[in-house]
This record gives C-alpha cells, sequence and structure tokens, in this order.
C-alpha cells in the first residue's frame, strides 16, 4: 500500500480512538476541570475553523472558482446537519442526569450516544484521511482537532455505560466501538474511492469538508465550551485556536 495512503490512515486512526482517551479519564479521573474543558473546545473549534477558511476553502477556490466551492462548503455543512438532526448525539453534562431512575435507561443512553457519535465519525474519518492525502500536514493539523473534540464524546459513551453496569471493560468498549468507526470510514474511503480520485473532486471534497468542521465547530464545540458558564472564555479560546491555526500556516508554508 502506498506510504501516503498509510500514513492517513494511521492519523484517522489516532483521531478516532482518541474516543477511548476520553473513556479512561472518565472512568479513572471522577473530576472533570470545567475550566480547562471549556478552553479546550473553544479553542478546537477556533482551529477547525482556521483550517476550513484559511486553507481548505482558499484551495478549492483555487481548483473549481467562487460558486463551485461555495455550493460544495454549503453541502458539507447540510450533509452533516441533516446526520445531526436525524441521529442527535450530546456531550457529558448536556443530557446525562447522574440520577437517572434505573440502570436500563442510563445503560441506554450510553448505547444510543455510541451508535450516535459512531455514525458522525464516519464522515469525519473521510475527511481525515481525504485531507492527509492530500497534504499530510492539513491532515495533521485535522486529525489533531477531531482527535480533541472525540475526548469528551468518549466521556459521554462510558460514563453512562459504567454507571449502569459497574464495568470499566464494558465502558471502554463501547466508548472504543465509537471511535472505530473513524479509521474504518478511511479504509472504506481507501479502498473504494481512492482510484477515482483527481484534482476537481478533491477539491469538491475539500470544501464539503470545510463545511463539516465549521458545523462541528458552530454546532457542537462552541455550545458546549459556553455551557461551563465561563462567558467570555469560549470566544477568547476561540480566537486563540486561530490564531494558532494562522501561525502555523505561515510558519509550515
Amino acid at each position: 500500500m502506498d506510504p501516503y495512503v498509510l500514513k492517513a490512515l494511521l492519523l484517522t486512526s489516532l483521531a478516532g480512538l482518541s474516543t477511548t482517551v476520553g473513556s479512561l479519564l472518565g472512568l479513572f479521573f471522577k473530576k472533570e476541570n470545567p475550566k480547562l474543558m471549556s478552553f479546550v473546545l473553544g479553542f478546537t473549534a477556533g482551529i477547525m475553523m482556521g483550517i476550513s477558511f484559511f486553507e481548505l476553502l482558499p484551495s478549492s477556490f483555487i481548483t473549481l472558482g467562487f460558486l463551485k466551492a461555495s455550493i460544495a462548503f454549503l453541502a458539507g455543512f447540510i450533509f452533516i446537519f441533516i446526520i445531526d438532526y436525524f441521529i442527535p448525539h450530546e456531550y457529558i453534562g448536556q443530557k446525562e442526569k447522574i440520577n437517572e431512575n434505573t440502570n436500563k435507561r442510563l445503560l441506554r443512553t450510553g448505547l444510543f450516544l455510541a451508535l450516535g457519535i459512531g455514525i458522525h465519525n464516519f464522515p469525519e474519518g473521510m475527511a481525515t484521511f481525504y485531507s492527509s492525502i492530500v497534504d499530510l500536514r492539513i491532515g495533521a493539523a485535522i486529525a489533531v482537532a477531531i482527535a480533541i473534540h472525540n475526548i469528551p464524546e468518549g466521556l459521554a459513551v462510558s460514563l453512562p455505560v459504567y454507571k449502569a453496569t459497574g464495568s470499566r471493560g464494558k465502558a471502554f468498549l463501547w466508548s472504543f466501538l465509537s471511535g472505530i468507526v473513524e479509521p474504518i470510514g478511511a479504509l472504506l474511503t481507501a479502498l473504494v474511492l481512492l482510484p477515482y480520485l483527481n484534482p476537481v473532486i478533491l477539491g469538491y471534497i475539500l470544501s464539503g469538508i470545510a463545511g463539516l468542521m465549521a458545523f462541528i465547530s458552530v454546532d457542537e464545540l462552541l455550545p458546549v465550551s459556553h455551557s461551563y458558564g465561563y462567558n467570555h472564555l469560549p470566544v477568547l479560546s476561540f480566537i486563540i485556536g486561530i490564531a494558532v491555526m494562522i501561525a502555523s500556516l505561515v510558519l509550515l508554508k
């Protein structure tokens, strides 16, 4: 297999399986740091928006032109919105109740979260893989951003399952399964779609990825960052994330 494909698959696997990091944090560290979580989520949103608007979209404008690239961006945004509308998932603390009436309800919460997150992770795996094929540097940045945003998703899956069953193994397993979908999506993309790639198709894909990442930023990361109650911290960390992304693009050009 082409070494570039292998590197892209490795990056996607690391991003997807970061859900297990969140799982481990939830199982072995009972208290999270809300201020740190708020900062990290806002920072990650800034990274994703920076990649979308300062790297992915500009390169697509060159290949496709402004109108076609913009339509592809909106298509990517709407695509992930539709998935989220019909199969929503929440981060820890948004919907989970510590004092649920029965363990069965808690277990069902965790399993449905695992299913929802797994479905969301499939297009994220495709996004990381395609970006890494085009530019390994940008793919790595996307992988890191997605990995960070997958950590609280791992928490959201593992804690209800652990509270319902008392089994760290089951909690870790379901968190792992929700994350493994991401490299599976990348692998299927490599086996089925990679032979058909050309510059025009890549331009459409990168614009769609930009839309997907913008949606994750505005619909998931920033709202959850604000939910911790630190009014200006999400905006500040968002600005820092964009600044870091700009600086990295300048330094690595």
